[in-house]
């Protein structure tokens, strides 16, 4: 078995390429090694400016850079952008201008799900993207221009991360790539653990994963504990960060997104520009201590990272941390000494491994495996992780560990309140797989949410049930009915949602609320198995870990024919109204902001009539017929490896065959 030593020293890194000038700046483009935080920095006068933000869940407040930024994204970008979508609200009844500019707040929720909801909300995010020809001739096509808020959850954070990490591109060029935009897609026919194929210690792999640990060194060379969520990380960064291509995938000829931080979001263009929601990333956390291997409590504290931020709006807690010194250790809010900050930590790629480190219900020592992983995957992680071990020092190895910012502050009641560390876990440890937690905060008055589903609740075909919903209701009516929006009615349990259908079809929920503060309108887009009843290619398992460039395209155009086609009851037929009625759930709440309130237009209340889940007029799954519920592989005989191998071997392959024809020939005329 090789040593890491050697795998090292051979993979010294070379000199690297410009960046495109699109993509955000990193502290420095020469090294994997720029993964590893900056430790013993100068603090920040502490006399003047503190690194913790305190409020309570009676008296909630938002990070001043957030307020700022919704303030001018409204006031700059906003108004146009819903112009845009509905023209003058004609051709829904309505007359924009008597809103007076009072438009709704909206709020987009990317669950959890691996590479399977990582692709769903991309597609759906293509589906409500202006840019999109074809969305935006639906009529679906602006929704994503309105929206103020996007949070992501384990794969769905993945999502978030890559589209600001690559300065807010449309989703075709981020996931298949534009060479013109320095863009070089997702890279999904790699895969994350072993890119190389199965053998473990072929050069490939063993190439990768020797700049993998190197990272990992770096980072714990500073003196913080990593974990295996640092590798898992590292793997996220080469497929949805910028700087990893086909060509440089195996060496060190960049740095592969290491040193590309989620403070520095706000350098972005898109971002600067106001063009983009404000991002917010969910993760959950083990109470330290309890080593637990199961799904978490309820009432275990959820944290979302924003640009300027961890925090948590748990009544418990309610304190938020600078992201620029995550990483920094803190007692009742103040460091060690002037010096001894940490700034680095915020690795966007261990933002996105954070909210996605789901190990400690999967790792399992006794027997040297990791389930619900492939054998291969299994072996891959493994691996790496033992090497990582015999070189660094860990703490908890099946959790992300953080320093805790929050450690013995005074008149905080929070479960780890007398821990040194924090142990972070996949944002849906406990059953929350939809981050609905930061968009139903009552300072961000959130009015509408739309949820690009991808959940996999079903075990047996890997669809949504509503389980995700039903989890994060229960935690608001017994947790956080002082700190956060309630959730409108829906269905009790994951058998009425299938009975009543509406985890296969575009719902609305809320649609009636006594007054707009109330409850959100919640926009539900679940993953659904296409209306024409063809067979279905996006109900893939949470685990699987590579697609082939096939197998991507259809997935993402199986989405966007569901989600700019909304459904007619009874056939398998798209909605000609669809988009309008999109357009109605969007800016219905703006009617309750008027003054007087503006009645609901006929064709909304038409449409209301088709999508709102009514609980006194239950709808039945028998009206979505046709629909076939068992995932088909699109690409059964590896077509896309095929074509892949082809294009890695082209100069071996026609070497080869011209080797051929002249030992033909030669033996033509010996004959």
């Amino acid at each position: 078995m090789l040593v890491v030593h050697c795998i090292l020293v051979f993979l010294f890194p070379l000199p690297i390429q410009a960046g495109a000038e699109h993509l955000i700046e990193v502290r420095s483009l020469s090294s994997v090694t720029d993964y590893g935080p900056n430790t013993n920095v100068e603090c920040p006068d502490l006399s003047t400016s503190s690194l913790l933000r305190f409020f309570s869940p009676q008296n909630q407040t938002l990070h001043p850079g957030e307020e700022a930024y919704i303030t001018a994204r409204t006031k700059s970008v906003l108004p146009q952008a819903w112009s845009e979508w509905l023209g003058d609200g004609s051709s829904l009844g309505y007359n924009l201008e008597d809103f007076n500019g009072l438009f709704p707040r909206i709020g987009l929720a990317i669950p959890g799900g691996g590479l399977r909801a990582a692709q769903y909300g991309a597609g759906c995010l293509r589906a409500l993207d202006a840019r999109k020809t074809l969305s935006k001739a639906a009529g679906t096509g602006g929704l994503l221009q309105v929206a103020s808020y996007i949070a992501g959850l384990s794969g769905g954070s993945w999502t978030t991360g890559s589209l600001f990490f690559n300065n807010w591109p449309t989703i075709d060029d981020l996931v298949y790539g534009n060479s013109d935009q320095g863009l070089d897609g997702w890279l999904l026919d790699l895969p994350f653990v072993t890119p190389d194929g199965i053998d473990i210690l072929s050069d490939g792999n063993q190439a990768f994963f020797g700049s993998i640990l190197w990272s990992v060194i770096a980072k714990a060379k500073t003196g913080i504990d990593t974990s295996l969520t640092d590798p898992w990380s590292r793997m996220i960064s080469y497929h949805f960060l910028n700087q990893t291509s086909r060509q440089n995938f195996f060496t060190n000829d960049t740095a592969h997104g290491a040193g590309q931080l989620w403070s520095r979001i706000p350098e972005i263009p898109a971002y600067k520009e106001f063009l983009t929601p404000f991002p917010i990333i969910v993760a959950d956390s083990r109470p330290v201590g309890s080593n637990l291997t199961t799904a978490l409590a309820l009432d275990s504290v959820v944290y979302e990272i924003t640009p300027l931020e961890i925090a948590s709006y748990d009544p418990s807690l309610s304190t938020g941390m600078n992201l620029s010194y995550a990483g920094t250790h803190l007692s009742n809010g103040k460091p060690e000494n002037g010096s001894s900050c940490v700034t680095g930590f915020d690795e966007a790629g261990f933002i996105m491994g954070t909210s996605a480190s789901l190990f400690n219900q999967l790792l399992d020592f006794a027997r040297d495996k990791i389930s619900q992983f492939t054998d291969s995957d299994s072996a891959g992680l493994l691996y790496v992780l033992s090497r990582q071990l015999q070189e660094v020092r860990t703490r908890a190895d099946d959790v992300a560990n953080w320093p805790n910012p929050f450690y013995q502050l005074q008149n905080r009641s929070f479960q780890d309140v007398n821990a040194t560390w924090l142990e972070l876990l996949d944002g849906s440890s406990n059953q929350e797989n939809i981050p609905y937690g930061p968009l139903f905060v009552r300072a961000r008055g959130l009015d509408v949410i739309v949820t690009l589903e991808g959940s996999a609740d079903d075990p047996i075909n890997n669809w949504p049930n509503g389980t995700g919903l039903i989890f994060s209701k229960l935690r608001q009516s017994t947790l956080l009915q002082e700190t956060h929006q309630s959730f409108p009615p829906f269905p009790s349990t994951p058998e009425e949602f299938i009975s009543t259908g509406v985890n296969a079809r575009p719902t609305f929920f809320g649609c009636e609320p006594s007054v707009s503060s109330d409850y959100p309108l919640i926009i539900y887009l679940p993953n659904a198995p296409p209306i024409t009843g063809e067979n279905p290619v996006t109900n893939t398992p949470t685990f699987q870990l590579s697609y082939t460039s096939h197998h991507t395209q259809v997935f993402l155009d199986q989405v966007l024919s569901n989600i700019i086609s909304g459904f007619v009851p009874n056939t398998n037929l798209p909605d000609p109204n669809w988009g309008k009625c999109l357009q109605c759930a969007a800016i219905d709440r703006a009617r309750f902001k008027a003054a007087p309130v503006t009645t609901q237009s006929s064709i909304c209340s038409q449409c209301f009539k088709q999508y709102c889940y009514d609980p006194n007029n239950l709808p039945s799954k028998s009206e979505l017929p046709n629909r076939k519920l068992i995932f088909t592989d699109p690409d059964p005989q590896g077509i896309s490896k095929l074509s892949l191998f082809f294009s890695k071997n082209k100069l071996k392959l026609v070497g080869g065959f011209i080797g051929l024809l002249l030992l033909i020939a030669t033996l033509s005329f010996t004959m």
